[in-house]
């Protein structure tokens, strides 16, 4: 029988040992950016010092070499004024997490359309690496052919505008920002390195705020376009609790 004690001492020994390996991963495949330590607990965003843009700010204005249909483009804030974008940033090239995500969201990419929604995927590596990447294929860890912009931020500002770049390192959390067609962030997510996004939930939050644009109600917890909204006011909500009895 394995004592609480004990078999709590064997889990953070195992969570050790796999920080270290994708620590001494990580710095072998990227010397130039001299990754000493890949932090990989919760805290290491906030003792970073990093702040991420928030709803309501304004998303910052950006420009930049892209990887578009295999070519070399230049983009801007600008070219999405009257759309929503889901801006979202990863870590680097030719890694693990990273392409299962750019993948999930490129293929994802007509259904996004459909809303009247752009994806923009951005890195710190050029965009060299970017069409490098591309033309890998997906067997190996390539992206293969895209559906959306890949976008170079070499010079780290646009991650550093954003608030989720991790000085440190070099490199960008894994941060996903929603902007709507008047430029505001309506929502943003960061996550850790070790912990891919849901293309799904992404896709579940730009239906909720858009419906909400729409329609002037709110969206409840797990809310999906299948079920009630909430008429926001002290008398009107009441309609939904009746509805639901206490269950979202």
């Amino acid at each position: 029988m394995v004592s609480h004690t004990s078999a709590s001492s064997s889990s953070e020994e195992k969570a050790s040992k796999s920080n270290k390996m994708i620590r001494s991963v990580l710095t072998a495949a990227f010397p130039l950016r001299q990754i000493s330590r890949a932090r990989l607990c919760t805290s290491s965003i906030a003792l970073s010092g990093v702040r991420p843009l928030g709803p309501k700010n304004k998303a910052p204005d950006f420009s930049g070499t892209a990887v578009v249909n295999g070519e070399f483009k230049t983009i801007s804030m600008n070219d999405y004024k009257g759309k929503w974008l889901i801006m979202f940033f990863y870590p680097l090239d030719f890694t693990f997490v990273c392409p299962t995500e750019i993948i999930a969201f490129s293929d994802r990419c007509a259904d996004f359309q459909k809303l009247n929604t752009e994806l923009i995927a951005c890195s710190c590596d050029s965009h060299f690496s970017h069409l490098a990447w591309t033309q890998t294929p997906r067997s190996e860890g390539g992206l293969g052919d895209m559906q959306i912009p890949v976008l170079a931020d070499f010079n780290k500002d646009i991650a550093n505008a954003f608030g989720v770049l991790d000085h440190e390192t070099g490199i960008s959390y894994r941060g996903l920002f929603l902007i709507d067609p008047n430029g505001e962030i309506r929502h943003s997510l960061v996550n850790d390195l070790p912990v891919g996004r849901s293309v799904d939930e992404a896709f579940r939050i730009l239906k909720a705020f858009q419906f909400v644009e729409k329609h002037g109600e709110v969206c409840p917890a797990n809310w999906s376009d299948d079920k009630p909204t909430i008429k926001p006011g002290v008398k009107e909500s009441k309609e939904y609790f009746k509805k639901v009895g206490g269950h979202t």
